[in-house]
């Protein structure tokens, strides 16, 4: 995560360890491989190394938008689940629904990054985040949720790269 530039990007310190995520169709993410939009358009699957009883955030964010030359808009929510007891992602708590990958045409390689925290506690909230709506997924700060809810440093990472595809519009059509 060091030579992709997350760190000092978006978080301070390097995950403890490399989370897995899986697409369908079998498609892993590995630290800094290109994946196009069309791969990643369905929610993956994500797991680490949990302790019993702990209770996980997972965060994804593109650190990039509009492009990694000119991050005005950095970081753009992609997903948040909290409350999510071990590595079972399902049984979480969603705020903001999982979008995948829409860099605009011409941007070039933008960085999907997955950060997966321990929480102290369980975290109480109503906030919610529909996979139709941008609100709320502009200009967020990992540094902000870390603060906000005292998660400290990511336990495990993950992250790919991808650049616009023929799928891109389709993403784009279903944002309010």
């Amino acid at each position: 995560m060091d030579s992709g530039g997350i760190i000092p990007d978006i978080i301070d310190s390097k995950p403890g360890a490399v989370a897995k995520v899986t697409y369908p169709g079998d498609v892993k993410v590995e630290l800094g491989k290109e994946l196009t939009p069309t791969q990643v358009k369905d929610q993956p699957e994500v797991s680490w190394e949990a302790e019993d009883g702990a209770l996980y955030t997972l965060l994804m964010v593109d650190p990039d938008a509009p492009s990694r030359q000119e991050p005005t808009y950095r970081e753009i929510l992609h997903w948040l689940v909290i409350n999510i007891p071990g590595n079972k992602v399902a049984d979480g708590q969603v705020i903001a629904e999982y979008i995948g990958s829409g860099p605009p045409e011409g941007t070039g390689l933008h960085r999907y990054v997955f950060l997966v925290f321990k929480q102290e506690g369980k975290i109480s909230t109503d906030k919610f985040i529909a996979k139709t709506s941008r609100e709320g997924r502009v200009s967020v700060k990992t540094r902000d949720y870390i603060a906000k809810y005292k998660l400290g440093n990511p336990i495990a990472g993950n992250y790919y790269q991808a650049q616009y595809d023929d799928y891109v519009p389709t993403l784009q059509a279903q944002l309010k």
